[in-house]
């Protein structure tokens, strides 16, 4: 029993696929890719597709490999289920970056379902718990947003890596680390200096600035030097 997720919303790639197989009563689910915006209505539409008596429904995690904020939705897409149908729902075997991101909102990382919840708590708790949980969140935030902005730079930062490979013949490894020295000696930002090279090297393209010119040749020189 494999189903696809769902048609992918506008403006959205379908990112997310949520296999899965019924053992008699018992339903194991296996999403693969990643936990963003539309994610939580895939789920839910799978959930719906369960064979009536169904009497547990555990989650794989393994196959999750990004998450941002709208996973903490699909946790509690699963947990509406639960209590809905009075049938236990786990969701194991978190890795990576989703694991990451359940440990800055506070979450039990073997199952994040299994954490108790702060209506169960006294007033003042529940306050407390609110304002900790509000603060994770923005930490959680932060995290992803930086995520998704190293995943931008990638594509510029590779073909800077690749010019300066092709130009001093050195290796990867070794056009990484120039890259990220001149960053560091110029106090520049490491994708602006892979733009500066990277534009330089187009026909008719302008140099560097001076400070990033003078930054990887000092990062060059102190690799001729190793």
């Amino acid at each position: 029993m494999t189903s696809a997720a769902s048609l992918p919303l506008p403006g959205r790639l379908n990112t997310l696929v949520i296999g899965g197989r019924m053992d008699a009563d018992r339903a194991l689910l296996t999403p693969r890719g990643e936990l963003v915006r539309g994610c939580a209505q895939d789920l839910a539409e799978r959930l719906a597709r369960l064979p009536a008596g169904t009497a547990r429904v555990d989650v794989d995690m393994s196959g999750v490999y990004f998450m941002d904020t709208a996973g903490l939705e699909f946790l509690e897409v699963l947990r509406d289920h639960g209590r809905r149908w009075s049938v236990p729902v786990t969701a194991t075997r978190w890795n990576g970056q989703p694991r990451r991101i359940l440990e800055l909102a506070g979450l039990d990382t073997t199952d994040p379902l299994r954490s108790p919840a702060p209506e169960d708590a006294p007033p003042r708790a529940v306050s407390a718990v609110a304002l900790e949980r509000e603060e994770r969140l923005h930490l959680l935030q932060e995290e992803v947003e930086q995520l998704r902005q190293a995943i931008a730079s990638r594509p510029v930062i590779d073909q800077a890596r690749g010019i300066l490979m092709a130009t001093y013949g050195c290796t990867s490894d070794e056009a990484w680390h120039i890259l990220r020295e001149a960053s560091q000696l110029s106090n520049t930002k490491l994708r602006a200096v892979a733009e500066a090279l990277t534009a330089s090297a187009e026909a008719e393209g302008a140099p560097p600035p001076e400070e990033v010119r003078a930054a990887l040749s000092r990062a060059l020189a102190r690799r001729s030097a190793r």
